[in-house]
């Protein structure tokens, strides 16, 4: 994860906009489209994003192979990820916008039958149970065995900026951004039942067994893209496929995630 930049090279001629199908977003994009001149897709430098942090997930994984810059305006619930939206002074918004580098993880995930997914994750990986059975699971960090076994829901795989997300509701740490971890999580652990989770070196590589795949079947997923009845998954940082995020200079991720840990 880097420092908050300011992203002043953007040239706002070369937006271009993609919106969530709710009708307040399919409006704001209609607004924005009158007012500026969007450009096509294939064609833009940075991508305005409309909808909640779910669409702003599914835009950066989308845009993620051109490395093009996101700013996301928030027409969804909660919107952590995303700036306040206002159709007014959108030229100098991503002029004025600071930059956050995120890095997200790789999953490479070995289904019971063989097959190999790999996918990756801005916010999480995370093991969840498929049946009424807990799942049992060995975990490795860097090659040695941590715990064995981990009777629980699932576990998961949180980056500093997925760590408010699912992560938090599973009772893990928030991570500021610049923290250089990881958090592991586990969900409704059983046993050991007093076992809370770790913070890992953002290198490390986390290797989770499945110990009864057939009797005790695991899901895995990686913010969206799930693998059904997986045998292992390793997760690492995926270095090599930086994701740039856009924010207003006084609402930047780093201030967000910072506040959050104050909220009662």
């Amino acid at each position: 994860m880097s420092k908050p930049t300011l992203s002043s090279s953007l040239n706002p001629e070369k937006a271009a906009f993609v919106a969530a199908r709710t009708v307040a977003a399919q409006r704001a994009l209609a607004e924005l489209s009158d007012r500026y001149s969007p450009v096509p897709l294939d064609e833009a430098e940075v991508i305005v994003a409309l909808g909640g942090d779910g669409f702003l997930l599914h835009a950066l994984h989308r845009f993620l192979p051109r490395r093009l810059p996101v700013f996301g305006m928030n027409l969804g619930t909660v919107g952590f990820l995303m700036n306040e939206y206002r159709a007014e002074g959108l030229d100098d918004c991503l002029r004025q916008a600071v930059a956050m580098t995120l890095t997200p993880l790789r999953m490479r995930a070995e289904t019971a039958e063989g097959e190999i997914v790999i996918a990756l994750a801005i916010n999480e990986v995370s093991l969840l149970r498929e049946s009424r059975q807990a799942a049992s699971l060995r975990i490795k960090v860097d090659g040695v065995v941590r715990l064995d076994p981990l009777a629980c829901d699932g576990a998961l795989v949180a980056t500093p900026a997925g760590s408010t997300a699912y992560n938090l509701s599973a009772h893990g740490p928030i991570l500021p951004m610049d923290a250089g971890v990881l958090a592991l999580t586990p969900v409704s652990p059983f046993r050991p039942r007093r076992w809370r989770g770790a913070l890992l070196p953002r290198a490390a590589c986390i290797e989770f067994e499945v110990l009864e795949p057939y009797k005790r079947p695991v899901s895995a997923v990686a913010d969206f893209h799930e693998v059904r009845d997986v045998r292992r998954v390793t997760v690492q940082e995926a270095a090599d496929s930086p994701i740039t995020l856009l924010f207003d200079p006084e609402h930047h991720l780093e201030e967000r995630i910072l506040r959050e840990q104050f909220l009662a």
